[in-house]
């Protein structure tokens, strides 16, 4: 860990970014094209250290994998020609990869042992393990399976009709994956709207995906072929420079090619609502996934509540919303979002505690927080806990602080946005 000294002077910032790749799509392409046989080809794909992990893993499984710059090739026998890997799978600090690898590798002809680094040896599996053994799936590890290190042994899976109990895409990606080796039509039923890159992506690499009204089924059996991904730029890296944009002073910024997919675009919606000057002007050329060029410049906010089933579709920007939260008038309030404390950490508690260090008037609730605003912010040391959501919402407030803002750990960005800073140079 390297600290990382942040002292701006309060710029405006001006000009145009492409934003990298999405992580929850680049994550899918490789998954999909090791699956797939034949060649899959991907553009705009994100070299962020979790998406690393996830080709690193698969090389380990028999996949040939180039990488040159932002496009990747995939050349795969297809699942039934992997081979059995003779080192651990490592997921590193990745969620995605870790989960929905679960799905893939418990219907696979191999045997496996995937782990990841301390933060993911504290993160819940049983969410995922737990239908993929009423599939018939082979899965054990620490606590029954709970948290890493976890052995996968693949075998024949049977379909399931599973109703969700929370709204999770990463554990949906992980029957519907499953579901794709299993006998018989598997069937996910959610109880709110989470983030479809997983239904998209199967029906663009050719298998048949049904979704009515929240219920998605998937027969098993289906082969998916090789195909090519343009990977749109990730909103949820979007959203620290949407927010900049609008809390700093005289500034405007517009960001290219960025993904708006439904189940993910909360965070337009709630900046909309908060009076952000903001506009969107939609790609006509968009694949599967809808993309915007999108321009946000200075605005007067206005406090808002964010609850129900927006929740999912902004899960992962509620920290830096809870800085924005901190530079509008009235009160913000975040509920239902109890989520936050199973991501890389406990995001209620963390955010809290970090802009509390900056001056801000926020405080915990059971299930999200409550801000009331506006507030001048201050410099502060601020801990990141490895957390690379919390370390740019750190280094966002910096643009705004009186004094200088110290990251503990500014490497931990790298896991989802390695340019952040050059991108922050930019347009200051």
């Amino acid at each position: 860990m390297s600290e990382k000294v942040l002292q701006y002077d309060k710029p405006s910032l001006q000009g145009t970014l492409t934003i990298p790749g999405d992580k929850s799509i680049s994550h899918r392409s490789v998954m999909f094209g090791a699956i797939a046989t034949g060649k899959t080809t991907v553009d705009g794909f994100l070299l962020g250290e979790d998406c690393l992990s996830t080709i690193d893993c698969f090389r380990k499984l028999g996949v040939k994998i180039d990488v040159e710059g932002t496009n990747v090739s995939i050349d795969s026998p297809g699942i039934e020609g992997w081979q059995e890997p003779t080192e651990v799978l490592y997921t590193g600090n990745s969620g995605t990869t870790t989960r929905l690898m679960l799905g893939i590798l418990a219907g696979s002809t191999v045997h496996s042992v995937m782990t990841g680094d301390a933060s993911i040896g504290k993160r819940p599996m049983r969410r995922v393990i737990d239908p993929l053994r009423q599939m018939g799936a082979h899965i054990t590890g620490r606590a029954d399976g709970q948290y890493t290190p976890l052995a996968i042994q693949g075998t024949v899976l049977q379909a399931i009709d599973y109703h969700m109990p929370v709204a999770s895409a990463q554990v949906k990606s992980a029957v519907l994956l499953a579901g794709l080796r299993a006998e018989g039509t598997t069937i996910v039923r959610e109880i709110e709207v989470s983030r479809d890159h997983t239904e998209r992506m199967l029906r663009q690499f050719g298998a048949k995906v049904d979704e009515v009204d929240g219920v998605i089924s998937l027969k098993g059996g289906q082969t998916l072929t090789g195909t090519h991904v343009s990977v749109p730029g990730d909103i949820s890296s979007a959203a620290f420079f949407l927010v900049a944009g609008a809390i700093c002073e005289d500034s405007k910024i517009t960001l290219e090619n960025v993904g708006i997919n439904p189940t993910r675009d909360g965070i337009i919606e709630v900046l909309h609502n908060m009076g952000a000057s903001i506009t969107v002007m939609p790609n006509e050329d968009s694949q599967s996934e809808p993309t915007a060029t999108i321009t946000i410049e200075t605005s007067t906010l206005e406090g808002t509540t964010i609850e129900g089933d927006i929740i999912p579709r902004l899960i992962d920007e509620i920290p830096i919303l809870a800085l924005l939260a901190t530079q509008a008038n009235g009160k913000t309030i975040i509920k239902d979002a109890e989520e936050l404390k199973v991501k890389e950490t406990d995001r209620i508690t963390a955010v809290v505690d970090e802009l509390k260090k900056l001056g801000a008037n926020i405080e915990a609730t059971e299930d999200g927080m409550v801000i009331q605003g506006p507030t001048p912010l201050r410099g502060a040391s601020l801990q990141t806990y490895g957390d690379h959501r919390i370390g740019m919402m750190g280094a966002v407030a910096a643009l705004i602080t009186d004094g200088a803002v110290v990251l503990d750990d500014a490497e931990c960005i790298a896991v989802s946005y390695p340019s952040f800073f050059e991108h922050v140079e930019e347009v200051k």
